[in-house]
């Protein structure tokens, strides 16, 4: 069992709200968490994957009303969408009982189904948390650890894997799995080769702005079906989409977004990248570790934080912006591979344009250190933990 961070916040959420959905990626580690939470507390739960658990449900005030003093925990919610409509009424009934917190754990694969059915009828009831795959501070400090996260991914099972080859068979599994079963249930109707080819091409792009008209003639697709394809795998939690900052300057500012397959490991199986040695021989190396640096940087941020990137066309550049909650000027962040080497111009140009609180180059090696009056330089467990005292 890895201690994950977000527990406690999960914990927090349930003494505050009748109902928590915990979103992720399948097999991020949603069930296993839940189940812990279940054991410190009088519980029931019910996989709606199995028709069994699902027949329990067909008189959901009935069951509901037999379980009002312990916590439901329904995992794959987004099975049962029509469930959300009775939660509504039987979280109202339970708050004229002084029931009002604690009663429900949700637990789905995110999508939009799940989030709208869980918007448009639980406004007020639920609260919403994200489990990522795991970061740098839910393992050990040590650079093995973080190389081998770096190459494996956040995926509790390959990172955890016997060797590179169960892991990396473990990953291969999870994209034919998603491609095959996963997306087609949310509703898409996509052949499942032109997914894999759009996914593929996706990780040969890692971090940069989507150019949707040249994806789109690779494919042979409209521009719209692949915009409509990058919505889908981002609210999957698989992609993630940086927008860009816009400072109140007169510039000419980019305006698409980055996009960034979120976990690493995911990156390298589609890739074809079997072991660390394959990894540094490979030119998508400095873009994988631009990509898990700012995946760990921003999910070890504050609950409120706002990223982007910022980029012109005169060339002032820096990878990653945060707006952090009580901070009147954004912190900016640079990622570097390999050895520090002198910063460019463009970096230079992108702090006088946003005028930050604080800016820092996050590199490879152990060591932190000045750069100049203004810049720091961090290992990425030291610029994640500096973010993550910001939240106590």
């Amino acid at each position: 069992m890895i201690d994950r961070k977000i527990y406690p916040f999960l914990k927090e959420a349930l003494a505050r709200q009748a109902a928590v959905v915990l979103l992720g990626p399948r097999q991020v580690g949603k069930t296993t968490l839940a189940q812990e939470l279940g054991k410190e507390e009088s519980s029931i739960y019910l996989d709606l994957e199995w028709p069994e658990d699902r027949q329990k449900l067909e008189n959901p005030g009935l069951f509901f009303g037999k379980h009002e003093d312990i916590l439901v925990i329904l995992d794959e919610i987004h099975r049962v969408p029509e469930i959300f409509q009775p939660l509504r009424t039987i979280i109202d009934q339970g708050r004229r009982k002084n029931k009002g917190t604690g009663r429900f754990l949700l637990l789905g694969s995110a999508s939009l189904e799940l989030l709208n059915q869980s918007g448009e009828s639980l406004a007020g009831r639920v609260e919403y948390i994200d489990l990522p795959p795991l970061n740098c501070l839910e393992i050990k400090e040590d650079e093995n650890e973080l190389n081998q996260l770096w190459l494996r991914g956040g995926f509790p099972d390959s990172f955890l894997a016997k060797n590179e080859k169960n892991s990396l068979a473990y990953r291969m599994s999870f994209i034919r799995t998603y491609l095959e079963r996963e997306i087609p249930q949310f509703g898409s109707r996509i052949a499942s080769q032109i997914l894999e080819r759009f996914w593929t091409m996706l990780a040969h792009s890692q971090g940069s702005i989507i150019n949707a008209s040249q994806l789109s003639r690779s494919l042979m697709l409209s521009a719209k079906s692949v915009t409509s394809y990058v919505d889908l795998f981002t609210d999957l939690l698989l992609v993630r989409k940086i927008p860009p900052y816009f400072a109140n300057i007169k510039k000419r500012l980019v305006k698409s977004p980055k996009v960034y397959i979120r976990d690493s490991g995911l990156l390298h199986g589609l890739l074809g990248i079997r072991d660390f040695e394959n990894l540094l021989g490979h030119p998508i190396i400095g873009n994988s570790w631009e990509g898990f640096v700012l995946e760990n940087l921003i999910n070890c941020s504050p609950v409120g934080t706002k990223s982007s990137f910022y980029r012109t066309s005169g060339g002032a550049e820096v990878d990653l912006v945060l707006e952090l909650p009580g901070k009147q000027a954004p912190w900016v962040f640079e990622v570097k591979h390999g050895t520090m080497g002198k910063l460019n111009k463009g970096f230079y140009y992108a702090v006088e344009d946003i005028a930050p609180e604080k800016s820092f180059v996050v590199h490879k090696g152990k060591d932190s250190f000045p750069i100049d009056q203004q810049t720091e330089a961090l290992s990425l467990f030291d610029a994640c933990k500096m973010l993550e005292q910001l939240s106590e």
